[in-house]
């Protein structure tokens, strides 16, 4: 069963994988500086509220996923009977919910 995970794939629209770039790059910009003011010893408090930044646009791309994959993924394999899913799925959302 492990194999049929990694041969899925999603299929999120092109407006939403561009969406999802765009938020994926603010948050490689948002580590960069993080790291630079890491270098220039900047005051652990302004470290601090970028890290917060950083992982709030992070869980925003997650409950972008999320939302696509409850709506694509785990409703098509509902409807083809694949109960399956929702164990799947809880795990998924007790990953999410370790932060």
């Amino acid at each position: 069963m492990e194999e049929m995970h990694t041969c899925r794939k999603s299929h999120h629209p092109e407006s939403v994988k561009k969406n999802l770039n765009v938020r994926l790059n603010r948050v490689e910009g948002q580590i960069r500086g993080i790291k630079r003011m890491i270098e220039e010893d900047t005051y652990c408090d302004e470290v601090i509220t970028q890290l917060s930044a950083a992982q709030s646009a992070l869980n925003s791309v997650a409950k972008i996923l999320l939302e696509g994959h409850l709506k694509g993924c785990v409703a098509d394999r509902l409807a083809e009977g694949d109960d399956e899913v929702l164990d799947e799925l809880l795990v998924t959302m007790q990953k999410l919910m370790r932060k």
